[in-house]
């Protein structure tokens, strides 16, 4: 068993599953040892609505992952979404003490970045920094050692409302698990899923999902819109349902198996059978006519993408293109119909920079589950380092004070 200071989990509380993905640090990276998936139906557009629900099915994929990993889970790194969710971005400014920017400094001038006001019924948490300015000179990654009197910070600011954040930790308290961070969704899909050269071109990823779509915009390596929209893949399950009369669970069996998001790619001798209501016999249908269903959807999605790019000014700065991932992303058809929509390249992103159980999580539904993982890695390597220099930091200052006091 491994030890529990070096197991990190990611929990992905999603509209149409709950997956726990369990990740292990060994000195070679970062191995997934164990998953566990089940269907949630607790949340709508992302934000809980049935806590009970949410926390039964919680409780069956946290089990599912502790018996396959052979562990026992007791914090979770948590994905959070939702058309609540709104991002903006900030500056702060501060004189540098000491001619020099020291870590204190760098803290003092986010601490200004995010003093904005914002409505009592939201809360801050995401503060992402894009860049630091040393004395005019901008484009500065780190600034800690630089010589200059001022210092000024460009960040990102991600905010949520409080009671979707409580209810999401209230859920996972009592499937007696600690809640190690709140981390927006598409934030933790872009660690699994982007590339560092993505990043500093420009590129969008968009996350479908059952309930959101979520939008991340990054350029020139940092993080610079974020945005989610209460659309996803139970629209096209709706739409499937009505159009062909089929129940929802038949509708979203179909659209996994037959589904495609371009009628062109679909030969007119294909045909499905369709299960019908009321104990009446199935129908045999051309397989088209679920394609022309699902296509003006998800060509209305990619529309509300785009103009959501071209309204916060980076369509025209994607050097990169654009990165679909998430479950709904698996339709056939779906980066080709993106590309057509958004006029720029567009790929699907699976998960990548993990070992162990890869098999099991190479499809993009498990983007934000193994994205959450990483992020908790990164986020571990930097507290211990922190809380290292803080200590190394204080064991000078004592000796610095001793050696003053002898001499």
């Amino acid at each position: 068993m491994a030890k529990r200071e070096e197991l990190i989990v990611g929990l992905d509380i999603g509209t149409t599953k709950i997956a726990a993905v369990v990740g292990e640090l060994t000195d070679d990276g970062l191995n997934v040892i164990g998953v566990g998936t089940h269907p949630s139906s607790g949340l709508k557009k992302g934000v809980v609505v049935n806590i009970d629900s949410t926390v039964a099915s919680i409780k069956h994929a946290i089990e599912e992952a502790e018996h396959m990993a052979g562990v026992e889970i007791s914090s979770v790194y948590v994905g959070i979404a939702g058309a609540h969710i709104k991002g903006l971005n900030s500056h702060g400014v501060v004189a540098v003490k000491g001619k020099e920017v020291r870590e204190l400094d760098v803290q003092e001038v986010i601490k200004h970045a995010r003093a904005v006001a914002i409505p009592l019924d939201r809360e801050i948490i995401h503060v992402l920094p894009q860049e630091y300015i040393v004395d005019g000179q901008d484009g500065i990654r780190e600034p800690i050692g630089m010589s200059g009197v001022r210092l000024e910070a460009k960040v990102h600011l991600v905010t949520a409302a409080v009671t979707s954040a409580q209810n999401i930790v209230k859920c996972c308290n009592r499937c007696d698990l600690h809640v190690a961070d709140i981390v927006l969704e598409p934030l933790a899909s872009s660690h699994a899923v982007l590339d560092e050269e993505e990043k500093e071109l420009g590129v969008a990823l968009i996350d479908i999902g059952g309930g959101t779509t979520d939008i991340a915009v990054f350029y020139e390596g940092a993080i610079v819109h974020t945005t989610v929209l209460a659309v996803g893949g139970h629209q096209l399950t709706n739409d499937i349902a009505v159009g062909l009369r089929t129940p929802r669970g038949d509708a979203e069996r179909l659209k996994h198996r037959h589904g495609c998001a371009m009628s062109a790619l679909i030969a007119d001798s294909d045909t499905i059978e369709v299960p019908s209501v009321g104990g009446r016999a199935p129908m045999v249908v051309p397989r088209r006519m679920l394609t022309e269903i699902i296509e003006p959807r998800v060509e209305e999605i990619f529309s509300l993408v785009r103009h959501e790019l071209e309204k916060a000014g980076f369509h025209e700065l994607l050097g990169s293109g654009a990165v679909v991932t998430g479950g709904t992303s698996l339709l056939d058809g779906m980066p080709d119909l993106a590309a057509q929509v958004l006029d720029m390249p567009v790929r699907r992103g699976l998960p990548k920079g993990v070992g162990g159980l890869v098999d099991m999580v190479g499809s993009p539904a498990f983007a934000t589950g193994v994205g959450l993982v990483q992020y908790g890695a990164r986020t571990h390597g930097h507290v211990a380092q922190r809380e290292s220099d803080n200590a190394y930091g204080k064991f000078r200052r004592r000796i610095a004070t001793w050696l003053g006091e002898i001499f």
